[in-house]
Order: structure tokens, then C-alpha cells, then sequence
């Protein structure tokens, strides 16, 4: 079963080469198609991998017949195997989604983009190697650089933007990379922290890396890049970006915190982490109930759910054994249920902006009533992400809240309650506008007799199937919250907290 791991890199290289091939040769009706079956088969691949793992175990295989140092080293855990699952399940609703109509895509060339990002995930999810790791972070970001691009004009500048500061962060992870095998003389993710007891060098290695992957994921202030990129991407971009990409980021992060230090992280940083954390989860919440677009609000969101992720590092490195394991359970639930609930969002707002001709919120007051599918899907959703039951980010939370009583640091469960209430709050202005019939038909009226301007949008019908993408995924946090249960036996395949 471990001679899948590569199966789950090659296999979407090769669709991706395919998929580009009938792009540039004009058969660009066969391009969605090759592109959704080469999704379903890494689907089936990762189910595979998640299935052994769960039953056996962490997988291992070790390429070109050298030993570990030298060879290219792949690995799949309950972690890893989890991200496998929620890359390949996200990223096949969104190709049916991106299928319903061209024009959300950007174009045909979002394909191929597509399965090269998809390849660049799942290689960050396998490797076992700290350079392999910022190949497949270099594939994936020039990959994401590529498709927010496919927005058109008004998209470049947020393109350019986000490719300049995603350089940034992979050059100081690169540079941390150098220390951390300067230090140890290898550069295998699980095997660094055996070759030393954990000197300066190394937590300076840590320090750079952390900065830099902070960057990717967008942490709060270094996430001025994300909003623009991800509200001015094609429909069938934003879902990915906001899901899937900076998730990439964060796994490495955690890895190099629970495996790389082994327990000689400084606390004090793992404070700082979750300090600012708690600052992105309030204030990009705050900012969220400000925007006047709906994709916008979707992308602050997505700033302030990061925040939440880096609540992991103090509870894990200052707390107790049991806290902190209860503590990475419950920050890989809730980064799994953001993953489905935030492509969710983002497809529904999607659908609203593709129907309207624009995603402001003043001209989408009553669309509820045109939509019922699409506001369906945004309200399930943004309740997920408040964290209320019964939904998978609830179970994320709670775990979260207990690890926070078990391990003394009770001045996290105001972040984690003061947050839920925001995202309810901004959750509940969207609907309030999108369930404003009376509110729209009294403003037509005022325009049909003169006494006031105002541009309205020119709402055009989509196909209904372009709307329960989003629903699927939405429901589905429903589901898991129900039956939590697997997925959190899977979370704690392999040692402890999840790594080797």
C-alpha cells in the first residue's frame, strides 16, 4: 500500500501534462473531463492510503535505493492522511462545481493549474524530506500564483502580490532548511531532531521557518495579500486557495513544531504564536463585518479561522501530555472542517456574484428568495465555522476549550467564545441581506418612481446544479460532526500527536 504514495504526486503531474496538452491542441472539451477523473482517482488513492493507515499504521517508502538521508523519503500518517482525504474530496466538488460553466473558471488552462496544484498539495502531505517539501511548496505556490492570475486585469496586481511575499516566505523557509542541516546533517523531517538535543541553531531554524511558512498561511499582519488574491479569483479559484493552499503551509508548520523541536520549542514563542493568533481570529472576524462585497467577507473570515490554527502550538509546547493531544486533535478537526466549510462559502458566494453580474452585498438583498440552494449553503456553513453543534468545527473547538481548562491557559477560551459569537455575527448579516425581500422590492419601487439611483445588478438564472457543490460540502460538516468519531481515529494514527 505505501507504492501509493507516489501514486498520489504522479498521478495528477501526469493528468496536469494531459489536461494541457488538449487545452493547447483544442480539444478543450475533453480538458474538465480528464481533470475530474484524474481527481476521482487520487480521491480513491488517498481513500486507500487513509484506509491502510487507520487499520496499520503510518506508511513509509523510501525512493532510489539509498538510505534515508540521501534517498527521496515518503511518508503518510493519520495527519497526513487526513489532508490527502480533504485535498482530493474539495477539490472533486469543486470540479463539478467549475464544470457547470467555463465562465467561473478563468478559463480552460484552470485545469491543468488545477491537477499541477493538486500534485504540489499532496506532495507537501507526503514527503518525509525537508527539501522535497519546499519543491512541492514552490509547485503549489506558482500553481496558486497561476490560477488567481486567470481572474483577468484586476486580478494581476493581487497575482503579482501574493507570488512577491509567497517568494519571501519560501526563502526563509529555504534558509531555515540550510540551518537545520547544518546543524544535524540531514534533512529527513523525522529524523532531525534525533541528530541533536535542540541548540540555538536549530531554534533559529525553527524561528526562520516559522516566519516564512506564517506568511504563506496568512497570519495575522502578514496576511494583507490574501483578501485581494482570494476575492479576485475566478469562482472556481477561491474555494481552492482558501480550503486548500495555506493549509499546505500549516501542515509543515505543525510537523516542524511536534517533530523537528521534540518538546525543546521555547514556550515563549509558542505564547507569541498564539498571541497573534488571537488577534487574527478578533480582528479579521471585526473586518469581516465591515466588507461590502460578499467574497471579501468570505476572505477576512478565512484570516480570522487562521488564527484559531495557532491556538495548537501553545497548548501543545506549554501544556501537559493529555492537553496536548487533545489540543492537536482538536486544531486538526477544526482545520478539516474550515476546509470544507470555507470551499463551501466560497462557491456559494460564487454562484451569487456569477448570477448577479457582482458580489455587493446592497445588490444582493432578496437573492435568498432567486437562490434558496446557495443561501442554504452559506448559512450551514457559516454556522459550522462559529462552531455551534452539531458541526464538525464544534467537535474542533470543544476539544480546543478543554485542552485550554486542562492545561491552565483559561485566557484562550474568551478567543475561542468572543470569535464563535463574530463569525455568527457576520454570518447573520450576510443572511439578513440575502433574506430581505421586503427591504428589495421597496427599493425597486423607489427606482421605478425616480426618487433615487442606484445601480442595480442584472440577475440572470444558473443552472441549478451549479449551486449543490456548495450544499454537498456544507452538509457534509453536518455529518461529520454527527460521526466525528473516524475521523478523529484517524488524526491519531501513528505516535504521539500525530507524528513519527
Amino acid at each position: 500500500m505505501a507504492n501509493l504514495l507516489p501514486v498520489l504526486v504522479l498521478l495528477p503531474l501526469v493528468g496536469a501534462i494531459i489536461a494541457s496538452l488538449t487545452t493547447h491542441l483544442g480539444a478543450r472539451r475533453l480538458t474538465p473531463l480528464i481533470s475530474t477523473v484524474t481527481t476521482a482517482l487520487v480521491l480513491a488513492a488517498g481513500g486507500a492510503v487513509a484506509f491502510q493507515v487507520g487499520s496499520a499504521g503510518p506508511l513509509m517508502l523510501v525512493l532510489g535505493g539509498w538510505e534515508t538521508p540521501v534517498a527521496i523519503a515518503l511518508m503518510s500518517d493519520g495527519f497526513s492522511a487526513a489532508m490527502l482525504l480533504m485535498t482530493a474530496g474539495v477539490g472533486l466538488v469543486v470540479c463539478v462545481f467549475a464544470s457547470t460553466t467555463p465562465e467561473i473558471t478563468g478559463g480552460y488552462w484552470f485545469w491543468p493549474l488545477w491537477l499541477f496544484l493538486l500534485a504540489g498539495l499532496n506532495a507537501v502531505y507526503v514527503s518525509a524530506d525537508l527539501f522535497n517539501t519546499y519543491v512541492a511548496l514552490e509547485l503549489l505556490t506558482v500553481a496558486a500564483v497561476a490560477l488567481v492570475a486567470l481572474g483577468g486585469r484586476a486580478a494581476l496586481l493581487p497575482a503579482l502580490r501574493y507570488l512577491l511575499i509567497a517568494v519571501l516566505g519560501s526563502l526563509l523557509f529555504l534558509l531555515g532548511v540550510a540551518l537545520v542541516y547544518a546543524e544535524t546533517g540531514t534533512l529527513a523531517t523525522f529524523g532531525a531532531a534525533e541528530e541533536t538535543t535542540g541548540g540555538l541553531v536549530l531554534l533559529v531554524a525553527l524561528g526562520v521557518m516559522t516566519l516564512g511558512l506564517a506568511i504563506k498561511v496568512a497570519l495575522f499582519p502578514l496576511h494583507s495579500w490574501l483578501p485581494p488574491a482570494h476575492a479576485g479569483a475566478p469562482a472556481a479559484v477561491s474555494p481552492l486557495m482558501s480550503a486548500l493552499v495555506i493549509k499546505a503551509a500549516f501542515f509543515v508548520l505543525a510537523r516542524m513544531w511536534i517533530n523537528l523541536s521534540q518538546g525543546s520549542a521555547p514556550a515563549e514563542l509558542a505564547y507569541v504564536l498564539g498571541a497573534v493568533g488571537s488577534v487574527a481570529a478578533l480582528w479579521g472576524a471585526a473586518l469581516a463585518l465591515r466588507q461590502s462585497k460578499l467574497k471579501r467577507v468570505v476572505a477576512y473570515s478565512t484570516v480570522a479561522q487562521v488564527g484559531y490554527f495557532f491556538l495548537l502550538f501553545p497548548l501543545v509546547v506549554a501544556g501537559d501530555g493529555a492537553a496536548g493531544a487533545l489540543a492537536w486533535e482538536g486544531a486538526l478537526v477544526f482545520l478539516f472542517a474550515h476546509g470544507l466549510a470555507k470551499a463551501a462559502m466560497f462557491m456559494a458566494a460564487g454562484s451569487f456574484a456569477h448570477a448577479h453580474g457582482t458580489d455587493e452585498l446592497e445588490h444582493l438583498r432578496g437573492a435568498a428568495a432567486r437562490m434558496p440552494v446557495a443561501s442554504m449553503s452559506m448559512a450551514i456553513a457559516g454556522v459550522s465555522l462559529a462552531g455551534l453543534p452539531p458541526t464538525l468545527a464544534f467537535v474542533g473547538k470543544w476539544q480546543l476549550l478543554h485542552a485550554s481548562i486542562a492545561s491552565g491557559q483559561w485566557w484562550w477560551i474568551p478567543v475561542l467564545l468572543i470569535g464563535g459569537l463574530l463569525t455568527f455575527a457576520y454570518t447573520a448579516r450576510v443572511l439578513r441581506i440575502l433574506l430581505d425581500t421586503e427591504e428589495a422590492d421597496d427599493q425597486e419601487a423607489k427606482v421605478e418612481q425616480g426618487k433615487f439611483t442606484r445601480v442595480r445588478s442584472d440577475y440572470r438564472p444558473i443552472p441549478q446544479r451549479m449551486q449543490y457543490p456548495a450544499l454537498l460540502l456544507a452538509v457534509l460538516t453536518l455529518v461529520l460532526g454527527l460521526r466525528s468519531i473516524e475521523l478523529t481515529e484517524l488524526l491519531q494514527a501513528g505516535a504521539a500527536m500525530g507524528g513519527l
